[in-house]
């Protein structure tokens, strides 16, 4: 067994004597697209959505020279009429991207030699195996001989296939060296025909455009954005969510409020696998989301604040939704013409989700809504202090009853340009509650329009766990009264949602009057 050139089952076999979920399922959908014109697939997914672990299994699955029957056999790939044919009868080149860059940069920290690295690897170990091949002159002639040598095609499987796109990002002559190499294996109709089988690419980007088009055209490509029949695979289905809970005595309420968001046409909810696994194992429910390169790198484009970015960004910790474009994205680090750019590279990494059908993009879950709120934390201009900052005293004014200044700050946070092009509705004076109480993000649950026994409450705030503050509801009203709000949260009894809270409420009533254009607020306090 070699290092690229069959490697065996022994990465796999690590990851079944540890917690695993089923999901060789996959393998089912690359064995109905070998030898077919359909057999160059690329798959992105963000970090830790279990595309390494996808990648092994392939390898274990397809290589001929180990016996993985017994890897496979209770897996629910083994039901299926074509787990025998395929089954160990390759040859298999694993490539992990991401580990080559780092031999070559950790040697002499030039990166312009690791696609020489990957090419000479693959050649060595072919020579190693069979040397009467060293006499080929290029790789490709003596990866084709090596077919005829052993009567078996290959099975590409390419782990991080973005790294160099992502730690070249101004590198574009290493960009297109490493393009020019796929291009050699996948987009050569001698080469591609006579030796491969099927090949399988991973990583967070979808393929670099060349011009209006990916740059290694052949391939399929299933993206966060459209993931088609590998959707099931993207992560981990709330039924494995549900069971996995069971098995560790978790509660699946607060997973689903934590990792999920994730919704695609045609499959139940997709959940962030790593997160969920940590969560299992370490028991406590929180972000697992790591710092990364790639997410440091995006904080500098959000600095930019180009074509509204940032305001954007607010919309989406105030829990709006933003339309975004995602067509023009070039699927890499370092082209953004416009914000839609940007919150395409970030629905690529999974800070965001997006529907196809509506156009838009969201912060999925509270583990997510915890990494936003790491942009309010650390502030980086002038506009996002000024709104932390008035949203701070406008909770604090809250709190303390001071009815008074929480009418200015809203004023404020209005003025700060926080609202709808026309402000004539209930809807858009929502709006601005939403920006005014941002910094409820980090002490708060909230939640909009929920049901209660006798109507909807407009939002409602549930203190965290780690919190001593009071929980609030906030009933907002359009051409009435601030005491009319309050009068409906105490009629339609709406502190009962919160049935199971114990402590102090703070109910709020907001009005605004569109014939004297002023707002007007009532704060009432209760103990339940």
């Amino acid at each position: 067994m070699g290092t690229y050139l069959n490697p065996g089952n022994g990465g796999f076999a690590e990851i079944l004597d540890s917690d695993y979920i089923d999901k060789t399922g996959m393998i089912k959908l690359i064995n109905g697209r070998i030898n077919t014109l359909n057999k160059l697939v690329c798959i992105s997914r963000p970090r830790r959505f279990g595309k390494s672990i996808a990648a092994k299994m392939l390898c274990a699955y397809y290589d001929h020279t180990c016996n993985s029957h017994s890897l496979f056999d209770d897996k629910e790939i083994s039901k299926t009429k074509c787990y025998a044919e395929h089954l160990n009868k390759y040859n298999v080149i694993y490539l992990d991207i991401a580990g080559f860059i780092s031999d070559v940069t950790r040697q002499d920290g030039n990166i312009k030699k690791v696609v020489n690295k990957i090419a000479d690897s693959i050649h060595s170990e072919l020579i190693s195996e069979y040397p009467e091949l060293k006499n080929k002159t290029g790789l490709s002639d003596c990866m084709i001989a090596y077919t005829e040598v052993t009567q078996m095609k290959f099975v590409f499987i390419i782990d991080e296939w973005d790294a160099v796109i992502r730690e070249a990002k101004n590198d574009e002559q290493t960009q297109k060296a490493y393009l020019n190499l796929l291009r050699e294996w996948f987009k050569n109709g001698n080469f591609t025909s006579k030796a491969i089988a099927a090949a399988y690419m991973t990583g967070i980007l979808p393929i670099k455009k060349d011009g209006s088009e990916s740059a290694v055209s052949d391939f399929r490509e299933f993206t966060i954005l459209q993931p088609g029949p590998f959707v099931r695979y993207t992560g981990f289905t709330e039924t494995e969510v549900k069971f996995l809970c069971e098995q560790y005595h978790m509660s699946f309420e607060q997973a689903k409020q934590w990792y999920d968001g994730y919704d695609f046409k045609r499959c139940e909810p997709i959940y962030n696998p790593y997160s969920v696994m940590m969560a299992m194992q370490m028991g406590e429910f929180k972000s697992y989301w790591r710092k990364t390169s790639a997410a440091e790198s995006l904080k500098t484009y959000v600095g930019m604040n180009m074509d509204g970015l940032q305001n954007k960004i607010l919309r989406l910790i105030a829990g709006e939704p933003v339309e975004v474009y995602t067509d023009d994205f070039e699927n890499d680090f370092e082209t953004f013409n416009s914000s839609d750019d940007v919150l395409t590279l970030m629905i690529h990494l999974g800070y965001l989700v997006y529907d196809d059908e509506t156009e838009q993009a969201r912060i999925p879950n509270e583990e997510l809504r915890m990494e936003f709120k790491r942009l309010l934390n650390r502030p980086s201009n002038k506009r996002l202090s000024e709104l932390v900052q008035a949203s701070e005293k406008l909770l604090q004014d809250t709190l303390n009853g001071n009815e008074t200044e929480v009418v200015n700050t809203i004023v404020r946070v209005r003025e700060m340009n926080y609202a709808p092009m026309f402000y004539n509705n209930e809807q858009a004076l929502r709006y601005v509650i939403k920006f005014a109480y941002i910094i409820c993000i980090d002490y708060y649950l909230k939640v909009e329009e929920l049901p209660t026994g006798h109507g909807i409450a407009d939002v409602v705030f549930i203190p965290k766990r780690d919190t001593s503050l009071p929980a609030m509801i906030v009933e907002l009203k359009w051409n009435e009264t601030a005491n009319s709000a309050i009068n409906q949260i105490k009629e339609k009894k709406y502190p009962t949602i919160l049935e199971n809270y114990v402590g102090e409420m703070v109910l709020v009533g907001i009005n605004y009057n569109e014939k004297s254009k002023k707002h007007s607020c009532k704060i009432e306090k209760i103990n339940l």
